[in-house]
């Protein structure tokens, strides 16, 4: 006989929240590589007529970026999970010193999301005799593993994704004319800007014209600052 019984992990393993972790990284280093990098390659640009400093600057700026990006989010979400780990020692105190108010606690919690109350009290003893501690991780902490943070994943992640996203206007320093270099880095930043937005979209599954549109605008808005920086104070940079 055919077994009809629906294919559950299989379809757990389609939701889109499983990539949020190293999405975020990646997308956060991809847009700030290629933002700052951009931005700063434009205001010395438009302050200087040699190819040699815009180079250089933008060269200084992808180093420093994709390590800054890499140290900044290892030492963040490692804070993150130093916090998880005190509350999930906290919560085995608890489990140990007073398992009954952590009992009455935990069926609360079901109570709130609509079961009754005897059923709550059920569901709560029941998940306790079989692991206490998980589920006070999963429902009164709201830890899983999904939402769990990785410093290691999300500093790989946003590191390399920052040196992708700088190499791109740093090629642009390098090979195109020097005349109007300003225009086109941030023509060619608003294009990588755009193709990043709808990809991250994608992978998401957020719609694309929104994050197009978020991604451009405050592209532009940074870019442009920066340029008018570097107009302001326009000096040949040797």
């Amino acid at each position: 006989m055919k077994d009809n019984a629906p294919q559950i992990d299989p379809y757990l393993a389609n939701h889109y929240i499983h990539r949020s972790n190293w999405l975020r990284a990646a997308v956060l280093g991809a847009n700030d590589g290629i933002l700052s990098t951009a931005s700063l390659a434009i205001g010395v640009a438009a302050a200087s007529d040699l190819r040699d400093p815009i180079v250089l600057a933008t060269l200084a700026g992808l180093v420093a970026g994709a390590l800054s990006m890499a140290a900044g989010e290892y030492v963040s979400v490692s804070s993150q999970t130093d916090v998880e780990k005190a509350d999930i020692q906290r919560e085995k105190v608890e489990l140990k010193e007073m398992p009954e108010l952590e009992l009455q606690r935990l069926a609360e919690i079901y109570e709130k999301r609509g079961l009754k109350k005897e059923t709550a009290l059920t569901v709560a003893k029941e998940l306790t005799a079989n692991d206490a501690l998980g589920a006070h991780i999963r429902d009164e902490l709201g830890l899983n593993e999904v939402s769990q943070a990785k410093p290691i994943q999300a500093a790989i992640a946003s590191g390399a994704a920052f040196s992708v996203g700088g190499l791109l206007p740093f090629l642009v320093t390098l090979f195109l004319p020097l005349e109007g270099m300003e225009y086109s880095l941030y023509g060619f930043a608003l294009f990588f800007l755009i193709i990043l937005g709808a990809l991250a979209a994608k992978t998401g599954g957020s719609p694309i014209g929104k994050a197009i549109l978020r991604i451009t605008f405050w592209g532009t808005v940074a870019m442009g600052l920066t340029a008018l920086v570097g107009y302001a104070f326009h000096v040949n940079v040797a």
